[in-house]
């Protein structure tokens, strides 16, 4: 990864959707097989690294990327309460602004503001979880389902390695300026990338700066979070889903350790597990045919149901 569009490309205007607007990219030709790509934690479209999305262009899809609410340049839901996210870790009850069904509900009505019946969806980390959520309460929108270092959520799976954990939850520097930020982020992404594909710092440091400049929002992120955790065990919805599935994940994945990734595809019927070694919490450029592939795989899948 973990390059940003060397130039943005032409975003569309502001879509409404499920009374927000969300920011979306669209790329690919009009008539190709649309692709859906959901994206994870706190982070925008460009997260999707360029490498993986020329893989998928030449992979014949047409791509459809936007910023989640309360991410990049989509709504922000100011208005609502910032979640205690440290009790709600103790045990607290949790009140979310919003829920990851809410999330997912905003990918179909991005579908249906685009005119797309049905596409192939894919999603990374929380991204995952919406993406597991569509394909089991929209059936009927989804091609096929590529579910990427995502979890099932249940109570029982392994945690993060304590220094995952750290980089997910440990408090923002006092300083909010850019560069600390920056910093910051970049030592939160190295906890958790992947040990046998190592990125250039620089590159990183670029994509974060990018990153910063496009929305910092870390009570957003809090949101998001909130919406995480309240969500609970998905065992009982992914056993519904009848779109064809790839579970892909990283066997050195950090955050969200690969016996998660497993319990996903063992409760889809007919998941095919992709476990890639040395692989972490993240989308190194040297993996993009490796990750492109798997959704590819499982949208080949969907072309032969009958």
């Amino acid at each position: 990864m973990p390059r940003p569009d060397p130039q943005p490309l032409p975003a569309m205007p502001r879509l409404a959707v499920n009374g927000i607007e969300l920011e979306v990219l669209l790329e690919g030709p009009a008539e190709a097989p649309p692709l859906l790509l959901i994206m994870g934690l706190g982070v925008p479209l460009t997260r999707w690294p360029r490498a993986l999305c020329e893989a998928l262009l030449q992979r014949g899809f047409r791509l459809i990327r936007f910023d989640n609410r309360d991410a990049g340049l989509s709504t922000h839901l100011d208005h609502a309460p910032v979640p205690n996210l440290g009790a709600a870790l103790r045990g607290m009850p949790l009140e979310p602004a919003y829920t990851l069904d809410d999330m997912a509900a905003d990918c179909v009505g991005l579908l249906d503001a685009l005119a797309i019946p049905r596409a192939h969806i894919a999603g990374a980390s929380m991204g995952g979880a919406i993406a597991q959520i569509v394909a089991a309460r929209y059936p009927q929108r989804v091609l096929s389902l590529t579910s990427i270092m995502s979890s099932s959520g249940h109570p029982s799976l392994p945690p993060p390695t304590p220094a995952a954990a750290a980089a997910l939850f440990a408090p923002l520097p006092r300083e909010r300026q850019r560069d600390a930020i920056v910093a910051d982020t970049l030592q939160r992404y190295l906890a958790i990338a992947s040990p046998a594909y190592p990125e250039d710092p620089q590159q990183l440091r670029a994509m974060f700066a990018a990153e910063y400049e496009r929305s910092f929002d870390p009570k957003g992120v809090a949101r998001q979070m909130a919406a995480i955790l309240a969500h609970g065990d998905r065992r009982p919805l992914l056993a519904g889903i009848r779109a064809p599935t790839v579970v892909l994940h990283g066997a050195a994945d950090p955050l969200i350790p690969p016996a998660c990734g497993e319990d996903v595809a063992a409760h889809i019927p007919g998941a095919e597990l992709r476990l890639v070694p040395g692989m972490g919490h993240d989308f190194p450029a040297a993996l993009a045919p490796v990750i492109a592939d798997a959704i590819a795989a499982a949208a080949a899948r969907a072309t032969l149901q009958p």
